[in-house]
């Protein structure tokens, strides 16, 4: 299908992608002139009338989507029988790849990918929409190292229409949710179930469950216990592991409640990691544990001397010496760990995230540890209001609530882009308002006129493309409200038979109307005289057109 153009705008390129559901090639958009991705669903999925439209009305919920890791949605189309999705295109790759080159991968990039994806499900769960598909496969790294999630919508279509593909299961069971896999009442902590054997895998290079088909992983996930990652991967710091299991707890009622929940497990954990270090803690606890049965063991001798007959026996000074490197270690570990809690939130609860805006990146980290809160730079967009250099975007937003310890993601600013007006025109007005943002301009005036262009598309622009304009200024646009009806030709009918002009009115794309016979001495019987509407009238498609035949000339009279 290379080198199609779709709607006359998108033109395919090459196939990158090729899953279950969908092929995905990078293509071009004429009209914007940029680089996307097209999502092309296969023909099995758009052969039922209830799936293609809930896919229809899912996948644009899911546009509405803006926020860093998650996979911006352009457009929603269909051409034929091909039912498409318009796409961000992300250069990287997707985290099933970077499983199979990393994996076990080190728990701190675990923290890290996971967090992403968190933040991305609680904007997603605030809007109502659930994933359902989660796996790593959805899951992109862009060569910045940004995660970004895609795939909304798709998953939660396929159940609405209760569509059956024979014995294939939609989504990759590996990741599903007991619940999921019983067909019961599904919520936002499917996803984070989802997001926990994702974990999981990154830890470990496995997935918990696997079986020679679907329905035996299915029952798996309902009444097999997952196996802790430890068993299987040495170093995993007990707290990450203790929220993996959390997270892929049978019972919903039993995991994180929401993303922002795990979300902040993750910052504590992320916090005391960095604070005593992992093989600090391990590597004191076996010392303390060591220590602690040596004394054990010595002073338990004189009552089980059988038991020990082998064991060297410590003399004294030995012993005191051991007991005091073990409370020496502890002195050093607790209040550490303690430190480490107490700064992470635990205790101290919530507090006001401060407002970093035009700020440096240094203020701005100085301003976060005077909150209590972690600091982390995201990326460089551009902005018109915002000097380059300084934030220019934070999350979470000023003003909120945030467990301290918690970290704040925070964009510089680019500085404004040279002033030129970008082409509006065959976007849709959903898309625009951020559109514009990233050229330093503002919505203006907006006005709806009828129009055969589908509702919300912009038709016309004031100023036009191409045009110089202060960086800040608004630009006006013209919406279609999609009531308009196609026009279309009227054909020439007179002196036509009955039967060519029939064909004539449907192949402009009207209907035949009244037909009246009279007699005519000008027209043969059954030629057309008059038509209602002259030759080349522009109309309504749709419109009726009455015609008048000829019955032959007139009889003469008897008389």
């Amino acid at each position: 299908m290379a080198s199609r153009l779709l709607s006359g705008r998108y033109e395919l390129i090459e196939k990158i992608g090729d899953g279950g559901m969908a092929v995905v090639y990078k293509a071009k958009d004429k009209l914007l002139n940029r680089y996307i991705a097209v999502k092309i669903l296969r023909p099995e999925f758009t052969k039922d009338a209830t799936f293609v439209e809930n896919f229809k009305r899912e996948s644009q919920a899911a546009a509405g989507l803006s926020h860093p890791n998650i996979v911006s949605v352009y457009d929603v189309g269909r051409e034929g029988n091909i039912n498409y999705i318009v796409m961000e295109l992300i250069e990287g790759k997707t985290l099933n790849e970077l499983i199979d080159e990393e994996a076990p991968m080190n728990y701190k990039r675990v923290i890290d990918i996971t967090k992403q994806v968190a933040s991305a499900l609680r904007i997603a769960h605030k809007n109502k929409i659930i994933h359902r598909d989660v796996k790593p496969h959805n899951i992109m790294i862009t060569e910045d190292g940004v995660v970004k999630l895609a795939d909304f919508g798709i998953a939660k279509a396929v159940n609405d229409a209760t569509l059956s593909t024979g014995s294939k299961i939609i989504g990759s069971v590996h990741y599903f949710s007991p619940e999921q896999a019983r067909g019961n009442y599904v919520d936002e902590r499917s996803d984070i179930y989802s997001l926990g054997i994702v974990m999981y895998e990154m830890l470990t290079g496995k997935v918990p469950f696997e079986g020679d088909n679907p329905v035996t992983i299915a029952l798996k996930h309902i009444n097999e216990e997952v196996t802790p990652p430890s068993e299987l991967v040495g170093g995993i710091p007990p707290a990450l592991e203790r929220a993996v299991l959390k997270a892929t707890d049978k019972f919903q009622t039993n995991r994180y409640k929401n993303a922002d929940e795990l979300l902040e497990d993750l910052d504590n954990i992320e916090f005391v990691t960095k604070v005593v270090g992992n093989s600090i803690f391990n590597n004191a606890s076996k010392e303390i544990e060591n220590r602690r049965n040596a004394v054990e063991e010595d002073d338990d001798e004189p009552k089980s001397k059988k038991k020990n007959k082998n064991k060297k026996k410590l003399d004294p000074a030995t012993k005191k010496k051991r007991i005091i490197i073990a409370c020496v270690a502890a002195a050093i570990l607790i209040p550490l760990i303690v430190f480490g809690i107490i700064k992470s939130g635990i205790f101290s609860g919530k507090a006001e995230v401060p407002n970093l805006e035009n700020l440096t990146y240094e203020e701005a980290l100085d301003k976060c540890e005077e909150a209590g809160f972690n600091l982390k730079k995201g990326k460089a967009i551009y902005s018109s209001d915002v000097k380059e250099g300084l934030v220019c975007q934070q999350d979470p937003e000023a003003g909120t609530e945030a467990a301290k310890g918690s970290t704040i993601t925070v964009n510089l600013s680019k500085g404004s882009k040279d002033g030129t007006v970008p082409n509006l025109v065959g976007m849709s007005y959903n898309d625009i308002e951020n559109y514009l943002k990233e050229f330093g301009y503002k919505l203006g005036v907006v006005k709806e006129v009828t129009s055969t262009e589908a509702a919300g598309i912009i038709i016309e622009q004031d100023p036009k493309a191409g045009s110089k304009l202060d960086k800040g200024s608004k630009i006006n646009i013209t919406i279609s409200d999609g009531k308009g009806k196609e026009k279309g030709t009227v054909p020439s009918l007179t002196g036509k038979t009955l039967a060519e002009a029939k064909a004539a009115i449907v192949a402009a794309g009207f209907k035949v109307g009244e037909i009246k016979y009279e007699e005519s001495e000008a027209y043969g019987n059954g030629y057309v005289m008059w038509q209602q509407y002259a030759a080349n009238t522009q109309l309504d498609k749709g419109t009726t057109i009455d015609i008048e035949v000829s019955k032959g000339s007139p009889q003469p009279s008897n008389g």
